[in-house]
């Protein structure tokens, strides 16, 4: 927590590029320097670099790498080295976390039906999106503000991704801007020039029709390889978790007596949201609507997902309208307490409009932690799987090299039980 005397600019650069401040900060904001007789009103948050010791399993310290075995096992080392704030805004989720459980679970009710006397001596997991091959059916979600979870931040998880050549979705909501984004892949991209990695955008809509387009065409520009645009989040959900810490740092800075109605209604509309403080609106438009997708496709010539579709009718209208694939998601729980799991949205598709399959692309994510768990989803129809928070998780621990082991983790499993199960 900084104190007002202190220089804002390092913290600041952890969840947003700085060009935010002035295409976002309002003239009004602005007001000057600060009166140093007002610092001793200030009440001081305790000094967290990690997780609370309460919730840190004494027994574990964090593990050498080589021990992170499982998906799961990034989490643990995560939440030991990452400041508090850092770990509450990766982990939380909507509400009481229900949507978030949800996702986890769903996946154990579905079971294998194992074939055998098949010949699997072979097994090959290299799938394609949208013509781009990979070693993997699975790629690398998008996910906001990772300057927060690690001082490189972007740069260093596609780093890792370019040296296990698996595909990445980029979020609008980066620390680093979307040019130095894809500036930092390209040179990682020379030293492994055999890497098949390719990088995708996530598109956040903003309000403003101008720099809605104006983000189209830097994503064009910069060679982005297809265009997710989020559908579920018109404004960002109660993260009940996020909202604590919110509360805490507005009693340090003695606001408790302010009304919290505006910023609870209105401020978290924004393409990240402030961990711990109230985002600029406007980034995030709630006007989006199918007859959008007109003016997206006239500026943006490659394939269009929606992301977060979460039921059949509108996988079909995806379909309808011209929409090259689609992302079954639920926002990793972080939006609407008690949606739908992906796995339960992807089985409703399947019964009620199983069309939707053969024609578009179909991804899915949240709670997929284990190779299993992308073989159920493959064999349900799903093109390629997005994994989130172990990959975040093991970049905020370990870094590049993190985010390398938990590629290979979950590529073993696959090839293990595509041959236990015998699917070709």
């Amino acid at each position: 927590m900084l104190t007002l005397e202190q220089d804002a600019t390092e913290e600041f650069k952890k969840y947003h590029p700085l060009d935010y401040i002035k295409d976002y900060l309002p003239a009004e904001c602005l007001l000057g320097p600060v009166d140093p007789n007002t610092f001793g009103q200030l009440r001081q948050l305790k000094d967290e670099r990690a997780a609370p010791a309460s919730e840190i399993d004494a027994s574990n310290e964090m593990p050498h790498l080589t021990m992170c075995v499982a998906a799961t096992d990034f989490e643990k080392a995560a939440k030991a080295v990452l400041p508090h704030k850092s770990y509450t805004y990766a982990s939380t989720s909507a509400n009481t976390g229900l949507s978030l459980k949800g996702n986890l679970d769903h996946w154990s009710s579905v079971s294998f039906r194992p074939r055998v006397m098949r010949d699997v001596g072979d097994v090959d997991t290299c799938h394609k999106i949208f013509g781009h091959a990979s070693p993997y059916p699975f790629y690398i979600s998008p996910m906001g503000t990772m300057g927060a979870i690690h001082p490189n931040g972007e740069p260093e998880m596609y780093k890792g991704a370019v040296r296990k050549g698996i595909h990445a979705v980029v979020s609008t909501a980066s620390s680093r801007s979307t040019e130095q984004i894809m500036q930092a892949f390209v040179e990682e991209q020379k030293k492994m020039s055999a890497s098949p990695t390719r990088l995708f955008f996530q598109y956040y809509m903003p309000v403003d029709r101008k720099k809605a387009i104006e983000l189209l065409r830097i994503a064009k520009r910069c060679g982005y390889k297809g265009l997710w645009i989020t559908v579920d989040a018109p404004v960002l959900g109660k993260r009940t978790a996020d909202r604590y810490l919110q509360a805490e740092e507005a009693l340090s800075m003695g606001l408790a007596e302010e009304s919290t109605a505006e910023w609870e209604t209105g401020g978290d509309n924004a393409f990240a949201p402030a961990m711990g403080g109230r985002p600029v609106q406007g980034q995030l438009s709630p006007h989006l609507n199918w007859e959008d997708l007109a003016w997206v496709r006239k500026e943006w010539e490659g394939p269009i997902v929606l992301k977060g579709i979460q039921c059949a009718e509108d996988a079909k209208l995806a379909m309808d309208y011209g929409c090259d694939g689609i992302l079954l998601s639920n926002h990793g729980g972080r939006q609407i307490h008690t949606a739908p799991s992906a796995l339960m949205t992807l089985c409703e598709i399947r019964t009620y409009c199983p069309e939707v399959l053969t024609k578009l692309e179909i991804f899915l994510d949240g709670g997929l932690r284990d190779g299993s768990d992308v073989l159920k989803a493959l064999c349900l129809g799903a093109t390629a799987v997005g994994v989130g928070r172990p990959f975040l998780y093991a970049l905020g621990a370990y870094g590049s090299k993190g985010v390398e082991k938990c590629v290979d983790g979950k590529s073993v499993r696959i090839c293990i039980q595509r041959r236990l199960t015998n699917i070709p």
